[in-house]
């Protein structure tokens, strides 16, 4: 059962903290500075071996925690009237995949229990399109779309889809949470990079000569984040909305990289079948160097599916507007440049280009 909230939430005259997991990642860190922006009081849950780069300036109480440490949740989440919850175990290779579940799952659903047990007002869940179906002839997915096994490829997958079912029966016993499900984000603030942002990077340097031919869907890191707030303000409790913005496919999305670079585009197509031995040897390599490997058998299944969904819902119900993939991409690439992963771009960052 859904319902639906009878006023929009006006936080400025609250005093009570809103809590952001995962606010030193590349999504988290974008909705705790729109959050910011909105006059939220901020209380920000880190682990202490995190990178704390992206909390540069941004105001508000620090957390020392973990989500497999239920104490800690309880602490994060005591005081709290709202929670968005952001933190997830991002890999597209995992040695253990047990360890991702502890994160994605476990960890999901003790924080939103700690938040039902302080009587936090609404909670915002980040799962994924990854946690979605796909359509059989590749036309944009949408939130009712049917869910196959063979839509779940690799443990990252699973497991945001395991922990959104998990999340929805939550909300069936009373926790007001929404649940939100980005697609690919691309913008500034991506310091790991995410794999995305790593493809953005190694285009941008010419590092990609060849490609997999698939389809995406790209977002502005920034709308991904607006599109949280307008969740928490318009979104059905139990209800899950796709962030998206453009679908593309990757040969486009690569023209355009290597355009706004001053790069040549990869012009050499390759096919899956005979990569997939590749990909083998470079997971064996990968577990024993402990260094992600650029590809994976997973990674070449998931690309024999276009993943272009419908952000329609979205804009319906919450009023996101995403802007296009190229301001994205645009952005990206200057915070790269700013922070000295590409040497030179071929525009002006200052230019915004027309809509």
């Amino acid at each position: 059962m859904t319902s639906e909230r009878s006023s929009n939430p006006d936080p400025a005259p609250d005093p009570r903290p809103t809590l952001v997991t995962g606010a030193t990642g590349f999504i988290g860190a974008a909705v705790a500075r729109t959050l910011a922006r909105r006059g939220h009081r901020l209380r920000i849950l880190h682990r202490p071996s995190s990178d704390l780069a992206n909390l540069a300036g941004l105001p508000g109480e620090r957390i020392i925690g973990d989500l497999t440490d239920p104490d800690s949740l309880a602490r994060a989440t005591a005081g709290c009237r709202y929670v968005f919850h952001v933190a997830a175990d991002y890999r597209l290779f995992v040695p253990d995949p047990a360890a991702m579940r502890r994160v994605n799952i476990d960890g999901t659903l003790a924080l939103l229990r700690a938040a039902q047990a302080a009587r936090v007002e609404r909670a915002v869940y980040t799962s994924s399109v990854a946690a979605l179906g796909l359509t059989q002839d590749g036309s944009p997915a949408d939130e009712a779309t049917p869910n196959a096994p063979e839509d779940h490829v690799g443990p990252y997958k699973k497991s945001k889809y395991e922990a959104e079912l998990a999340v929805r029966l939550l909300a069936a016993n009373g926790l007001d949470v929404v649940i939100v499900n980005p697609s690919a984000p691309v913008g500034p603030g991506d310091i790991r990079p995410t794999p995305t942002g790593r493809m953005v990077l190694d285009a941008a340097r010419g590092h990609m000569p060849a490609y997999v031919e698939t389809g995406m869907n790209i977002v502005h890191v920034d709308d991904v984040a607006e599109g949280h707030i307008l969740a928490l303000e318009h979104g059905r409790s139990g209800e899950s909305y796709i962030l998206g913005g453009e679908n593309l496919m990757l040969s486009e999305i690569g023209r355009m990289i290597t355009r706004l670079a001053g790069r040549s585009p990869p012009r050499i197509k390759l096919p899956i079948g005979p990569l997939m031995p590749i990909a083998a040897l470079m997971e064996a390599w990968a577990r024993i160097s402990r260094h992600e490997p650029l590809m994976t058998r997973d990674m070449l299944t998931m690309a024999r599916r276009r993943m272009f969904y419908s952000s329609a819902k979205a804009m319906r119900e919450l009023g996101y507007a995403p802007r296009p993939a190229e301001q994205a991409v645009r952005d990206a690439l200057a915070d790269f440049c700013r922070r000295g992963k590409l040497a030179s771009l071929a525009f002006d960052p200052a230019v915004v280009p027309a809509a």
